[in-house]
C-alpha cells in the first residue's frame, strides 16, 4: 500500500514546480500589457522548461503560452505596417482583445487543473 502511494506522489510531486512557473509565465504575459519586457522573460522560460512538461497536461499551457506570444508578436508587426493605412488600429484593438482571450481562457484551464484546448 505505501508503494503505491510513493508511486502516485512521485508523479504529482515533480509537477508542481511547473504549475508555478506556468503560472509565473501567465502573469508575465498579463503584465506585458504594461511592460512590454516580461514577455520575452516569459518566453524564454516557455522555451526553457517546456521539455519538463512533456506528457503532462502542463505541457498544453506551455505550448498555449508559446503560440499566444509569436502570434500576438506577428499581429504587432501587421498592426505597425497597416498603421499608416489606418486599418492598423483595427489590427491593433483585434490583436489585443485576443491576447487577453488567450491569456484569461489560459489561465481559466490552468486553474481548473486541465489542459487548455
Amino acid at each position: 500500500m505505501s508503494q503505491t502511494m510513493e508511486t502516485e506522489s512521485t508523479r504529482i510531486a515533480p509537477q508542481e514546480p511547473l504549475r508555478k512557473i506556468v503560472l509565473v509565465c501567465y502573469v508575465l504575459y498579463a503584465a506585458s500589457l504594461f511592460v512590454g519586457v516580461t514577455g520575452i522573460v516569459a518566453i524564454v522560460v516557455n522555451y526553457l522548461k517546456r521539455t519538463e512538461a512533456e506528457g503532462t497536461w502542463l505541457e498544453s499551457h506551455f505550448t498555449w503560452q508559446i503560440k499566444t506570444f509569436w502570434y500576438s508578436l506577428l499581429i504587432g508587426v501587421v498592426a505597425f505596417i497597416t498603421f499608416f493605412f489606418l486599418i492598423g488600429w483595427f489590427v491593433a484593438i483585434a490583436g489585443f482583445v485576443w491576447f487577453i482571450y488567450r491569456i484569461v481562457k489560459g489561465f481559466l484551464a490552468f486553474n481548473e487543473g486541465k489542459p487548455v484546448a
